[in-house]
């Protein structure tokens, strides 16, 4: 459980560390659906480092994980809190029951957006369901 925990708190601290609480759990939680979903790797590691273009930048599903820039942590208050929402959403304790598979910022339009179903608004990201 400890890569999942580190791999999930990774996400949330460079994905969502602004964003309020629910908007934090939100983006976990559309990891943890992924996980559960057959079309992504069954593994929250494999999920959140998930790029279909090794090797290339900006090609990943979580964009951190890929965009050229060192994962270095500056904010360890922040760094702890991820690293509590992600055990709460890995052991179950902590859940919105956000059925999302995909989410953005609300500062991009990916062309993705489009083919998937809106289902709402949580802080600055939008989410979406794939069918």
């Amino acid at each position: 459980m400890i890569n999942a925990l580190m791999c999930l708190a990774g996400a949330i601290y460079f994905e969502a560390r602004g964003e309020p609480l629910d908007g934090q759990i939100a983006v976990a939680e559309v990891i943890r659906n992924r996980v559960e979903d057959p079309r992504w790797p069954d593994t929250t590691c494999g999920v959140v480092k998930e790029n279909r273009y090794p090797g290339t930048l900006h090609r990943c599903q979580f964009s951190f994980y890929c965009n050229g820039q060192p994962e270095q942590v500056r904010d360890w208050a922040a760094w702890h809190r991820a690293k509590e929402i992600a055990e709460g959403v890995l052991d179950g304790s902590l859940r919105l029951g956000v059925e999302a598979t995909h989410y953005h910022t609300l500062d991009v339009a990916p062309f993705w957006s489009d083919h998937y179903t809106n289902i709402g608004v949580i802080g600055h990201h939008t989410f979406y369901v794939a069918e």
